[in-house]
């Protein structure tokens, strides 16, 4: 593997840019040594470390390859079936994790989806502990939970967030209503992904969230195609309770729901949402550095990736090179020139 030397970029580095640099690619890793590198003028241009996508759907080969072209070096997959296609999908680029088979309650959306499994139904907190278990033998890396309407019960989904952590694996749970936010939170959560389209967050919930260090992925974009969808005014409530939840501090996390079957008149798109989703969140409230950070460092540092999520030498080199200053445009994160993952470039 070739040694690449990136001269006069401007660096990432988690609170604005620095000053023109140099940062070697040295194999799979980020180096200090660029004695012998071939040398990419970069002049002009911001290297961002790899992009995370905290909240895909993956269907096909073709989801990683367009993740991939749009700088997402890590996507964690939030529900994806049988564990043989799961497994297809690893060893690639984008890097994925995946939850495998959510649990879901009975008779709602979710559990009419094609090829729904039938254990993926539970009806009772009597059910949580083997289905965890199951889980986290066929190879998750985390577990989801979809609370949908009162389709699945308080305690029930007490008892899968505690099996999991009981398995030392993340819980996840599904909340697009102020209700079932209320749930995940005081079922404890590790994330609670998507924000609610039926009204904002409350004070009292979102204090909570915070004091509880919980996370929250709110996949704007796809509460955007949503609305588009329903031709409802419901987007406002998202973007109102991602506003409540940076002000408290709860840690906010960029995740698309991107999945690749036409089921909206307005798809999220794998990769190229996630620019959107960027986009969404500095029109939220947060800043262009709060943006990026929501999609390198915090899902780095929330689901336990040590090894990436800053450009800092002896860390992957999970790498993006945009044009521009996307800590004062978010927009130029889109403006791709170069992707590395793991020392290759793939784009």
């Amino acid at each position: 593997m070739t040694k690449t030397a990136l001269t006069g970029v401007r660096v990432f580095d988690g609170t604005g840019l620095t000053e023109p640099a140099t940062v070697v690619i040295d194999g799979p890793l980020i180096g200090t040594d660029a004695t012998g590198a071939e040398v990419l003028d970069c002049t002009g241009a911001t290297v961002l470390p790899g992009l995370f996508d905290a909240h895909v759907h993956l269907l096909a080969p073709d989801d990683l390859h367009a993740l991939a072209a749009h700088g997402v070096t890590t996507a964690l997959d939030m529900a994806c079936w049988p564990r043989e296609r799961v497994d297809s999908f690893r060893g690639q680029v984008p890097d994925i994790r995946s939850a495998g088979l959510p649990a879901i309650g009975p008779g709602g959306n979710h559990a009419k989806m094609p090829g729904m499994p039938g254990e993926a139904i539970l009806t009772g907190p009597e059910q949580a502990a083997p289905f965890v278990a199951r889980r986290v033998a066929e190879g998750s890396d985390y577990l989801k939970v979809v609370i949908e309407g009162d389709l699945l019960d308080q305690p029930t989904i007490d008892a899968v967030v505690a099996a999991g952590k009981a398995h030392g694996k993340l819980t996840v749970a599904h909340a697009s209503s102020v209700d079932a936010y209320r749930r995940a939170v005081r079922a404890g959560a590790d994330v609670v992904t998507h924000v609610p389209r039926d009204g904002v967050l409350d004070a009292d919930t979102v204090a909570q969230m915070a004091g509880q260090s919980q996370v929250a992925v709110p996949t704007l974009a796809m509460m955007e195609a949503l609305t588009t969808k329903l031709g409802a005014d419901g987007y406002a409530f998202s973007r109102d309770s991602v506003t409540a939840l940076r002000a408290a501090g709860v840690p906010i996390l960029a995740g698309t729901d991107a999945f690749s079957a036409p089921l909206l008149p307005v798809p999220v798109l794998q990769g190229s949402s996630l620019h959107r989703e960027l986009a969404l969140l500095v029109e939220a409230g947060l800043t262009e550095c709060e943006a990026l950070r929501a999609a390198t460092e915090l899902p780095a540092r929330h689901f336990g990736f040590p090894d990436r999520g800053a450009v800092r030498a002896g860390l992957r080199a999970d790498l993006v090179l945009v044009d521009g200053d996307p800590t004062r445009e978010i927009a130029a994160t889109a403006k791709i020139r170069r992707v590395w993952a793991e020392g290759e470039a793939v784009r």
